[in-house]
């Protein structure tokens, strides 16, 4: 990157906006990590460094996320890069999903991406230049059973995604979405224990059986490739890549 940006990445306090965050960071970013739990394993560096900072932030509320752009620029002055990545799973057949999680993931998943745009959409327009990214995934392309509020969510994520691309085009705005298939994070790791808990056989097995089978390359993916891709869609070499939905999936959906 030609000079330092500030990046607000939602959800990032473990996982993929954990690895995102820290891949910011070390190319010279300030970074916000915004999340209901605390930031584990990043605390060091948080503690550190004045180039980060740890806002708690409930994304199912309105006030709370314009109160995390708010405090951002009055931290750092300017948002340049959003990775609007926080989400979480809920499986259950269509007529037993809970009303309530269906508002709350959809709350979380997509009404805030739109919110954080919202507010952050003005710093950008004025400063000619900014990054968009929305962490879909498979499931903002295929479905499977009993996903219904993730699917919808990341269904939704894909639209917005082009809007947002359209409006920003002219103020050399970009916004993408980035789908990856099963990312190995401690969530992940948590339903294939589960699954094998209940299936009654090992986790290797889970996670090739059951995880992977539809993966042409048979394998995990790891956060630090989304954390590459979208190091790349901040960069100024992507600077005409806008609207598009990258895909890292392990060939899942080559068939």
């Amino acid at each position: 990157m030609s000079k330092p940006r500030t990046a607000l990445i939602t959800g990032a306090a473990s996982g993929i906006g954990a690895e995102i965050a820290q891949a910011l960071f070390h190319e010279g970013c300030h970074v916000v990590i915004a999340d209901r739990n605390e930031p584990g394993y990043l605390v060091d560096l948080l503690a550190e460094h004045q180039r980060t900072q740890f806002i708690p932030t409930d994304l199912s509320q309105q006030a709370a996320c314009q109160s995390l752009v708010e405090q951002t620029l009055s931290e750092f002055g300017s948002i340049d890069i959003l990775v609007n990545n926080a989400g979480f799973q809920h499986v259950a057949p269509l007529e037993e999903f809970p009303e309530s999680t269906w508002e709350n993931m959809l709350q979380v998943m997509l009404t805030a991406p739109f919110l954080l745009t919202r507010y952050v959409f003005p710093g950008m327009k004025q400063q000619g230049w900014g990054r968009i990214i929305n962490m879909g995934s498979i499931h903002s392309q295929v479905a499977s059973l009993n996903k219904a509020g993730y699917i919808a969510a990341k269904h939704g994520l894909v639209g917005l995604t082009k809007s947002t691309a359209l409006e920003g085009g002219p103020f050399q705005i970009t916004a993408n979405v980035i789908c990856p298939a099963y990312v190995r994070t401690p969530l992940v790791e948590q339903q294939i224990a589960a699954q094998a808990r209940t299936l009654g056989i090992s986790t290797e097995e889970v996670e090739s059986q059951v995880f992977l089978k539809a993966s042409a390359t048979g394998k995990m993916i790891e956060p630090a490739e989304v954390a590459a891709m979208v190091l790349y869609l901040c960069s100024d070499q992507a600077k005409s890549i806008t609207g598009a939905c990258w895909t890292i999936d392990g060939g899942w959906t080559a068939q």
